[in-house]
Order: structure tokens, then sequence, then C-alpha cells
């Protein structure tokens, strides 16, 4: 006997009824009516479809293949939320797990290729802008081998001082942030001939740290005692790449620079830059240093005194200044400098 579809039972066909075939799973009702597959539901006009029990809506809703759930047209979005939605196909963000990020800077759920466009930040932060950071005794120590650091010898494998610093630089801002593809330029001016000045090395800003805090938009807020219009926190007390401030409990101000107070090249002579940078004897001269935060003998972070000497060495103890020490770090430091990206 044939049976006919009912709302909720199946009934033998009586006179006066019609009788028809029950619908096949997945056919699609009109005007909010629903007919589902594997007991999923359809309707037009912002009702719900699915399949395998998933759910798809539109402006908002949400839509999955096998049971998972992504968001369409505004359940998430570019420039803060993560791109491609809450969750990919098959359960999981597309190409794999979670981002960290969002395009813009803020963390999403998830990202395209399981990785927010953008980037980690340190401490959770993420930013492409990073453009500027005072290298940490910690990679100083790393890339020179030496608990003394690299002292005036900053060539680190090139053919000069300036190269190698450039280097070092790119080196610890790609141990920062992996991939940053950004080109880097060490704040360091160097005797020649001809002469090099560090302020025309670094490109025209602006400069942000490693969690996007703006130290400077242009040179002229840079090349002051203290950066200005930025964030007054790091203004005072310059960070390192991980965008931790520079002083961390020790006297560790002085900060290589061979440079006055307006970036310009400061010494008569090779010796006051360590010889363009070539040199870890400590009489060879002595550089100048600025103080990455303000300090007893000096409140310009590109010139405040003289280092003892060009040998390596690290001093993070108060002595009131360099005394008969020959080294780098002998006033309070170790031989770190400042390192800029061209771009933001």
């Amino acid at each position: 006997m044939k049976r006919c579809v009912l709302p909720l039972l199946m009934v033998p066909c009586i006179l006066g009824l019609a009788c028809v075939p029950a619908a096949e799973p997945g056919t699609a009702g009109s005007g909010g009516a629903t007919v589902g597959s594997g007991g999923a539901t359809v309707g037009s006009g912002g009702a719900t479809v699915g399949s395998g029990g998933a759910t798809v809506g539109s402006g908002g809703s949400t839509v999955g293949s096998g049971g998972a759930a992504v968001g369409s047209g505004g359940s998430t979005g570019t420039g803060g939320a993560s791109t491609g939605g809450r969750s990919g196909t098959g359960g999981a963000g597309t190409g794999g797990a979670a981002g960290r990020a969002g395009t813009g800077g803020a963390a999403g759920r998830a990202g395209t290729g399981g990785a927010g466009t953008g980037g980690s930040g340190a401490g959770g932060a993420s930013t492409t802008r990073f453009s500027f950071f005072v290298t940490s005794l910690e990679a100083i120590r790393s890339l020179s081998g030496s608990q003394d650091g690299f002292g005036g010898d900053l060539r680190y494998g090139e053919a000069t001082g300036l190269a190698g610093a450039d280097k070092i630089c790119t080196t610890v801002a790609g141990m920062s942030m992996p991939g940053n593809g950004k080109t880097w330029r060490a704040f360091l001016s160097a005797y020649g001939p001809p002469a090099v000045n560090a302020i025309n090395r670094i490109g025209e800003g602006p400069w942000y740290d490693r969690m996007g805090r703006l130290l400077a938009m242009t040179k002229t807020a840079l090349a002051m005692q203290r950066p200005t219009g930025g964030d007054a926190l790091i203004a005072a007390d310059l960070p390192n790449e991980s965008g931790i401030p520079n002083h961390q409990g020790v006297d560790n101000h002085d900060t290589l620079t061979g440079s006055n107070t307006t970036g310009m090249l400061n010494g008569a002579n090779a010796g006051a830059t360590c010889n363009d940078w070539t040199s870890a004897v400590g009489t060879t001269g002595k550089p100048m240093c600025g103080h990455s935060w303000p300090a007893a003998s000096g409140m310009s972070w590109m010139q405040a005194h003289a280092a003892g000497g060009c040998a390596p060495g690290v001093n993070l103890v108060q002595t009131g200044g360099p005394g008969s020490m020959v080294t780098v770090g002998a006033g309070g430091g170790y031989g770190g400098f400042y390192c800029f990206a061209l771009t933001p």
C-alpha cells in the first residue's frame, strides 16, 4: 500500500487525500519551508542550509562542510579579526590551525594557511611596522660568541665595519621577527673618507618598536635629545629587539653611535669610530656613545660621552664613568648600537 507524507508521521492513504512519494533527502523548500539533507534545514530569505548537519547563512551566519562552521560575509573580518572566518573547511582554519593575528595587527581566531596575516609579535602583540631597536646584550653575546661582545670590531664576516653592523641588525631583527624582509641599517657614523653620517643611513621614517609603538615620525622628530612625537615611554627608555625597554635594573645605557647630537660624525680621526668599526684594540680610540636611557652623565640618545676604548667589555654596574678601562662598555654598557629599518 502507498503511504502519504504528513508532518511527523506516515499514515495509509484514505479517500480524498492525494498520495505522494516521500521527499528525497536534500530537497529545498521555498518561502521559509524547511527540508534538509542529513537532518539539515533550508529556507530562503535568511534561513539555513547544511550538509551533514551543518548550517549556512548569508550576511553573518555560518556555513560548514562536514559539520564545520565558517563565517560568511560578516562573522569575522579583516583588520583585527582573522582572515577567513571563524573556522575553515573540515572544522579547522583554512590550511590548518588557527592564526595568531589578523591583518592590521589584532589577534584573530583563525587565519588563512594556519597563521594570521601580519605575524605574531613579542608578548602577544603583532606588528609589521617593526623598524627600530637597540641590540640587546643577549643578542650581542650570542652573535659575537663572547661574553664580552664584539667591542669596536663589528665586521661580522663582512669587509667593512658598517656592512658588518648592518648584517648584525638584520640578523637580530630576523631572530625577533623571522621573514620580516626589511633592509636594516646600524645607526653608526664612520670617518672614511668619505665621512658617513648615521642620520643619513636610516631612511625617512616613521619608526616603530617591536610592539608597534611609535618612536618618531620624521628625522626632525628623531634628531632631538630624546625622540619626540611618539610614545613617551619608549622615548625615555629605548627598547631592544623584543620590545623590552633596555633599562633592566642594570647600568647598560652606553650605546655606540660615533655621532654628535644631530646624528653626524663626531671625531677628528678614525680612532673616534674604532677605525670605522674594525678594531677591537682598546687603545685604538674612544668612540662616542649615546644613552639608550637618560643617565646622570647625559640625556641624549645620540651623544653623551666617549667610551673608554674599543676593546670588548661589559660593565653593568654604575661606576660613574669609564675610568681607566679601555672597553666599549666601560661607562655602563656592552657595545650595543641602534638599528633602523629603511621602511616602516
